[in-house]
């Protein structure tokens, strides 16, 4: 009988945790997903639902354009680049309608020619006014100098609230660095950790009520690998380990919690500000619930949403500081050498460290000149495609991809990908297996692999580190 009482109360366990951790998740934004592909306009766009001051309901599509993603042709003493972006809103309650769209043209002129490494973006925002419904929100930028367009796309609902009930919007979330006089809509999951304070905002979308409204938001740290990964030549990680699994949102810290009560209030915007934090993964959440005497816990009284962020280096994805062009140096340096570098307190002698190991191993300065633009190249690409709970870079496919480069051949499969980099697709050395711990989805929304490490590879990655040393890694890839 014991057992059996045992029993009971782990599937009332498990039933609770189903039934509020998975639905928790659900409602969690992480801001809309990055979709980077090299050689084409990189861009971030977002939207958000509201109630305006003339209770109409209104779309705001905001799209903000990388400039050193697009094509520049020279005309006379400036560079030149067109871009458009085509914005569609869909009614997905009203037979999937198009409710409008829209095409907005920009032109950068500059006399910038290092213009291709700008990460200064071309802000559109666009407000359309819509009936309270589910709506599809495609954007899709086009570079008219490459022929070239990638598009976006995310979900906007709002509701319409009746008599003695309210909903609550998506939360926005918004960033500024110290001396900015206004904040920068973060739009995807990243936040770079120069920005100095984060600022989220929501709105209670209600008729004019008399019954009060209690709002408790917590802000916690949520336990994740933000560490350097293991060689490619060492033990596979324990399945039990945060490096296997990533991101563990069972296991939180919340780090600062408020309440508030409204009272008398109709559809209003609720806003709350924090100093940023330290590099890893975070949630700001918001429990909204009915001030009622009966404490009758209803679907239209208790509500919850929560915006996930992850906090990652000061110039993301880019590589500017001394520390950030430090830190990939752990592919290539010895471990006491790296150690006693990442020790070096002083920007200026951080730099020279730096300096002096590239000359001091390749020799000739032009050609470390390359090798060094090439190596960061690589990094910042690796940030691009490969960033989930941590810098790309710091992934298992982010630390092949500096290393070896592009792959020849890829062969994509259920929960496992290779990458091939020899014509001899057998040849063990020459071939990398990553396997996703956990699909991608609503309750687990990152690409996490994990590469399967060999003992083999201690050979190859070895002879691939002279390569980048000796300067050989400009002649021969791999």
């Amino acid at each position: 009988m014991r057992y059996f009482s045992t029993f009971l109360f782990t599937v009332a366990i498990a039933l609770f945790v189903m039934s509020c951790g998975p639905s928790r998740i659900a409602n969690t934004q992480q801001g809309t997903e990055i979709k980077y592909k090299p050689g084409f306009p990189e861009f971030y766009m977002n939207s958000f639902g509201y109630i305006n001051n003339k209770q109409e309901a209104v779309i705001e599509v905001t799209t903000d354009i990388i400039k050193g993603s697009l094509t520049y042709k020279q005309f006379e003493d400036s560079l030149s680049a067109n871009v458009t972006a085509d914005i569609q809103i869909i009614d997905l309650d009203n037979g999937d309608n198009i409710i409008k769209s829209k095409r907005i043209s920009r032109t950068v002129t500059t006399t910038d020619q290092n213009i291709n490494s700008s990460r200064e973006t071309i802000n559109l925002s666009y407000h359309q006014q819509v009936p309270p419904s589910n709506y599809r929100i495609t954007v899709v930028v086009e570079d008219h100098h490459s022929g070239r367009k990638l598009s976006n796309t995310t979900e906007t609902y709002i509701p319409k609230a009746t008599s003695n009930t309210y909903a609550l919007s998506s939360i926005q979330m918004a960033g500024k660095t110290n001396g900015d006089s206004s904040w920068t809509p973060i739009t995807n999951y990243n936040v770079q950790s120069s920005v100095d304070s984060l600022r989220f905002i929501f709105q209670i979308i209600s008729p004019q009520s008399s019954e009060s409204l209690i709002i408790n938001t917590r802000l916690i740290k949520i336990k994740s690998d933000t560490g350097l990964p293991r060689s490619i030549s060492l033990n596979n990680y324990s399945t039990s380990t945060i490096e296997y699994k990533g991101i563990e949102y069972d296991e939180e810290t919340e780090l600062q919690s408020n309440r508030r009560v409204l009272s008398d209030y109709s559809s209003t915007f609720v806003e709350y500000k924090f100093e940023n934090k330290a590099r890893g993964n975070y949630r700001f959440e918001v429990n909204t619930q009915k001030d009622r005497t009966d404490n009758e816990e209803t679907e239209e009284t208790k509500k919850f949403k929560a915006r996930a962020f992850g906090v990652k280096s000061s110039n993301f994805p880019t590589i500017k500081s001394a520390q950030e062009l430090a830190r990939p140096l752990v592919y290539l340096m010895d471990e006491d050498d790296y150690e006693a570098m990442m020790n070096i307190e002083d920007t200026d002698s951080l730099k020279q460290t730096i300096d002096r190991f590239w000359l001091r191993n390749i020799g000739n300065k032009k050609t470390a000149q390359h090798v060094i633009e090439l190596f960061y190249n690589r990094v910042e690409e690796a940030n691009k495609q490969f960033s989930n709970f941590k810098e790309g870079w710091k992934t298992d496919r982010g630390m092949i991809y500096v290393l070896f480069g592009e792959p020849w051949y890829t062969r994509d499969r259920l929960k496992r990908v290779s990458w091939y980099y020899s014509y001899n697709m057998t040849d063990p050395e020459y071939q990398f297996r990553f396997e996703q711990p956990k699909l991608n989805n609503k309750f687990f929304p990152f690409d996490h692999y994990v590469l399967q490490r060999q003992r083999y590879y201690h050979n190859r990655y070895y002879y691939q580190k002279q390569l980048w040393l000796s300067g050989r890694i400009l002649q021969r890839r791999i």
